[in-house]
């Protein structure tokens, strides 16, 4: 683990430790993570000037004829990488994408995030999250063959895959990581691995990070891991459920200890803007269509625009594990799930709750009954909205949303629709296996 600050230390840790190659990541429109490498030789460039590539290339950036792009390395993200060899150890950073001239890159998700988080650190706020991933270890990528029938929280010997999370707990620590504590979780084969809360920045490059080691750790051990919102069916999918807190210095600015819920009025307010703008920013926080093979009742995953204390089928949760304490106060977004970008998730969802903050969003009652119990009149009458129940619906709302617009720019915004679209379109005309089991017989 290393804490670098500036260019100068990064050069004396890659001489003194004989790194052989050091990985530039950054991520396209979709989170999809990018990477090439430079040597040592060539790394004082790099960190100077950037590294060129070709922009038109990758998912949502540019036109060809505007292809030229730079990959600027950002010093505070360096680290080995502590699945390769050590005796010629490889080195990553994570970049900002800019133009030719200098200037930040509209269609890079890192600068959606950081342009965010910087409105609210202008007002002194920062912008924490804590983002539980779930995800599948499968025999391999073919199909989804488990590996064990364990559920919730079981060990040995049901839970078969211990080691492969005790191996990449220690590999994300060696890259400076911060794990809280890992389980099996609720479905056979499927697992969750709790990274300690950060500044959102931060906590997006480790998300990316965590990806990329949890599905390596998985290859070098023979098997595939996943974080396909849905892998199978009749059983349940991956959330990626985001706690998160504003914070002024070491004050959290959430809290409120002469409230009955122990909630500021800037939570409430934060809160009942998520719930308000969920709908348009569920594209951006389940942006495929297996997303909402998920988002269905029964299966734990929120389906309907509420909030509660305790009530886990509610799309925001305020959990109740620590009362009274003000460090430990915060949310939990719970219909997001861990396919995202999270560079534009973490930056959506922080705009539709200081949109609430913004407007002084009235917050409705909790919803503590079970919300798949109740009847369609109920929650009628409760106010209770549905997020939506396809791509399709999702894609509709994003599209009419100008926070959402305002928040990612024109030009991410534009790309991402017209992928969206694009997957849908695919989606929608292709023929299932479904359809020819259940239809062919009989028509």
């Amino acid at each position: 683990m290393f804490n670098c600050q500036t260019k100068e230390e990064v050069h004396k840790i890659v001489r003194q430790q004989n790194v052989s190659f050091i990985q530039f990541w950054f991520t396209d429109v979709l989170g999809v993570q990018k990477v090439f490498s430079v040597t040592p030789s060539e790394l004082e460039e790099g960190m100077t000037e950037g590294m060129g590539f070709d922009g038109s290339s990758i998912e949502g950036f540019c036109r060809i004829e505007e292809s030229d792009m730079i990959a600027m390395p950002d010093p505070t993200t360096f680290q080995m990488i502590s699945w390769r060899p050590s005796e010629r150890p490889v080195a990553r950073m994570i970049c900002d994408i800019l133009n030719p001239d200098g200037t930040p890159y509209q269609g890079d998700p890192r600068y959606v995030l950081k342009r965010a988080l910087k409105k609210i650190a202008d007002q002194g706020y920062t912008f924490y999250v804590g983002p539980e991933l779930e995800f599948f270890y499968f025999i391999s990528d073919k199909s989804p063959e488990f590996l064990d029938r364990g559920g919730y929280f079981d060990g040995l010997p049901v839970d078969v895959a211990t080691d492969l999370r005790r191996q990449t707990i220690f590999a994300l620590q060696e890259m400076g990581i911060r794990v809280e504590y890992s389980h099996h979780e609720v479905a056979p084969s499927q697992h969750e691995i709790d990274l300690r809360y950060d500044e959102s920045l931060r906590m997006a490059d480790k998300v990316m990070t965590y990806r990329t080691t949890v599905k390596e750790i998985a290859r070098q051990n023979g098997f595939y891991a996943t974080f396909m919102p849905k892998p199978v069916f009749g059983e349940n999918g991956s959330g990626m459920h985001t706690h998160q807190s504003l914070f002024v210095g070491d004050k959290n600015a959430f809290f409120d200890g002469n409230d009955a819920y122990h909630l500021s009025a800037m939570a409430k307010h934060y809160i009942a803007g998520l719930m308000r703008h969920a709908p348009e920013i569920t594209a951006i926080c389940n942006q495929w269509v297996n997303s909402y093979k998920r988002l269905v009742p029964g299966y734990e995953a929120p389906v309907y625009v509420s909030w509660a204390r305790r009530n886990r089928s509610a799309m925001i949760r305020v959990p109740m594990y620590k009362p009274g304490k003000e460090q430990a106060t915060r949310i939990e977004f719970r219909s997001p799930d861990p396919a995202c970008n999270p560079y534009l998730a973490f930056a959506v969802m922080l705009a539709a709750g200081l949109k609430g903050v913004e407007k002084g969003y009235e917050l409705p009652e909790p919803i503590e009954e079970d919300i798949f119990e109740m009847k369609e009149k109920a929650r009628e009458e409760a106010g209770i909205r549905s997020l939506p129940g396809s791509l399709y619906e999702a894609i509709v709302a994003v599209s009419a949303s100008e926070l959402v617009r305002e928040t990612l720019g024109d030009h991410i915004f534009e790309k991402f629709v017209e992928n969206k679209k694009l997957e849908w379109d695919r989606f929608r005309t292709h023929v299932s296996r479904y359809e020819i089991d259940r239809y062919l017989p009989m028509l």
